[in-house]
């Protein structure tokens, strides 16, 4: 498989869901897997990168597009209408493709590190619950 396709302008997150509103890093798209560096800001986060390793609480998904110094708002927890079509009951984690990218579990190769983004609960709904393991694929 390879990553999901996602259409940024159909990335919204349920009423429930927690968010977070805080400051871009870089370039950042509606959709993409983010995490929250050292210097307190938002970038796109790859499984291949030691700079997202061991961001626990740290992880998350845009709500919306944003440059560098620009507010961007970043979904925690909760449900998300994921803007891509979704395996049920598939586990979705950051891809080492594409910073930003969220692939399934299956696509890990060695090295990647295992930062699960969520489940998914239907076909267009991801239960975002973010863990960085801060643990290479063996």
């Amino acid at each position: 498989m390879a990553d999901i396709t996602v259409t940024a302008a159909s990335v919204v997150a349920a009423s429930s869901a927690s968010r977070t509103n805080e400051t871009a890093g870089g370039t950042i798209t509606a959709g993409q897997a983010v995490f929250k560096n050292s210097s307190n800001v938002w970038l796109a986060a790859q499984a291949d990168s030691a700079d997202t390793a061991g961001t626990a609480g740290k992880i998350g998904i845009a709500l919306n597009g944003a440059a560098i110094n620009q507010p961007v708002s970043v979904v925690t927890a909760g449900a998300l209408t994921a803007g891509a079509t979704l395996v049920v009951g598939e586990t979705y984690v950051l891809s080492a493709a594409a910073a930003g990218g969220i692939a399934p579990v299956g696509d890990l190769e060695t090295g990647d590190y295992v930062t699960v983004l969520g489940v998914a609960t239907s076909t267009s709904v991801l239960a975002v619950a973010p863990q960085a393991t801060a643990t290479a694929h063996a």
